[in-house]
């Protein structure tokens, strides 16, 4: 089965964040592939990755100029939700990078290290068209009520 959510981290040093996504992605049951690939050390290998995959959604990890949402962006159509770390500056930097996208290519992002609404972000655009996972989405939220 082809991953439904690829998250891509530009550092190993993104895993602590990228256990937050991948943990709501286990707990829902969503098929995904995780990949490494730096924007700026390696652009062929994002593009070659973005390029391939048959995900539905991509999250984007990155700190520092967090270029990496972004260059991703410019390769697909697949909507890209970036995840801005807090490497330096608490994360400001990466979060304005990712939200100050010029216009016509477009980055969702969610909070400084926030893996975990990244995660639900993209279980709510695959729910658009999966309502076994909506309702899934609907009893999550009402145990967050209880």
């Amino acid at each position: 089965m082809a991953e439904k959510i690829l998250v891509i981290s530009g550092s190993r040093s993104d895993e602590k964040i990228v256990k937050k996504i991948t943990g709501v992605l286990d707990e829902f049951g969503i098929e995904y592939k995780y990949e490494v690939a730096s924007a700026h050390r390696n652009p062929e290998k994002v593009e070659k990755i973005t390029k391939s995959t048959f995900a539905e959604v991509i999250i984007a990890v990155a700190g520092l100029s967090a270029a990496l949402p972004g260059v991703i962006a410019a390769h697909t159509l697949i909507p890209v939700i970036g995840v801005p770390v807090s490497a330096k500056l608490d994360g400001m930097d990466a979060l304005l990078s990712i939200v100050q996208m010029p216009p016509g290519i477009p980055v969702a992002a969610v909070g400084i290290d926030n893996g975990k609404n990244a995660g639900l972000l993209a279980l709510q655009i695959l729910a658009l068209q999966d309502k076994e996972l909506e309702k899934k989405l609907v009893d999550y939220r009402e145990k967050m009520k209880k």
